[in-house]
């Protein structure tokens, strides 16, 4: 299916970017994808072809700060309350008074905090390796290199630097992968391969201001249905923090993805099969 860029206005004015995916028809049940810290909405270009076969509307946002959308010129705004007024205001704007969502990393931490604000918005929550208590570990592994990394000069040391960054995290990539996620998240500028978002961002990492405290906000929607996924490998999510969130959360199901750390692409067979089953029990849409 075709996609189209479309933008919005926050409002503080700037100008947001969203994907949607054509081919729904009229009235057709919408899927929300929101991406994780660095990334965008071509993240789940893969996830949102196979949906809008099934008949889903798809949005694929571009939070401020990543993609094509405005950098803010105040790097304090760059926190999960801000994103998700803006995405509020782009579901506004269409006139969606409700959505299921797939939220990887900070976009399942602002799937669950929509969740919690507007009861009744979100129909279903999927939760791309992300939970109420986030490991020291892996908060550390990406603070390091968030902001960090100088342009590279040639695709060729864009993908050696990605590879060499999230080898750990995608044990089994090769080559034509590892092109695929150059592609998704970086930009040329001047000739130069660099990572597609403001590296202001990082700011919240080291302030703290990037992390809100979150088991109010998963147990604010106890109702809401919620499939969770965990990379085996996971350095952010630990399993033990699954366990507490099964036994506190009775709607959540779980399903670990195997061989990936923080956080699945969503196109593993595993991963890819658990969302499809998710969606269609949860709201099964028209064809």
């Amino acid at each position: 299916m075709p996609q189209v860029r479309r933008y919005f206005r926050s409002d503080d004015g700037l100008r947001l970017h969203v994907s949607e995916w054509l081919g729904a028809p009229p009235g057709a049940p919408v899927l929300l994808c929101l991406p994780g810290l660095t990334r965008n909405g071509r993240d789940f270009a893969r996830l949102a072809q196979r949906a809008s076969h099934e008949g889903w509307r798809v949005l694929c946002p571009d939070l401020r700060g990543r993609g094509l959308s405005d950098r803010d010129p105040d790097p304090s705004r760059y926190r999960p309350e801000r994103y998700v007024t803006d995405v509020i205001g782009l579901l506004d704007q269409l006139g969606l008074a409700q959505v299921s969502i797939v939220g990887t990393s900070l976009g399942g931490m602002m799937g669950t905090m929509l969740a919690a604000m507007q009861p009744g918005r979100v129909r279903a929550l999927v939760l791309n390796d992300v939970g109420p208590v986030l490991e020291a570990e892996g908060l550390a592994r990406i603070a390091a290199y968030v902001g960090r990394q100088p342009p590279a000069q040639s695709l060729e040391e864009a993908v050696a630097r990605t590879a060499a960054t999230q080898g750990p995290v995608f044990p089994d990539f090769g080559p034509d992968d590892w092109l695929q996620m150059v592609a998704d998240t970086h930009a040329v500028v001047d000739q130069q391969w660099v990572p597609d978002y403001d590296p202001t961002i990082a700011q919240g990492l080291a302030n703290g201001s990037a992390v809100p405290t979150l088991w109010p906000l998963f147990e604010a929607a106890p109702t809401v249905p919620m499939l969770l996924l965990r990379g085996a490998l996971s350095d952010l999510l630990s399993p033990a923090t699954v366990a507490a969130m099964r036994e506190r959360l009775p709607a959540l199901q779980a399903v670990e993805v195997p061989l990936r750390g923080h956080a699945p692409t969503l196109d593993e067979p595993v991963a890819r099969d658990a969302v499809a089953a998710f969606l269609s029990r949860t709201l099964a849409p028209p064809r």
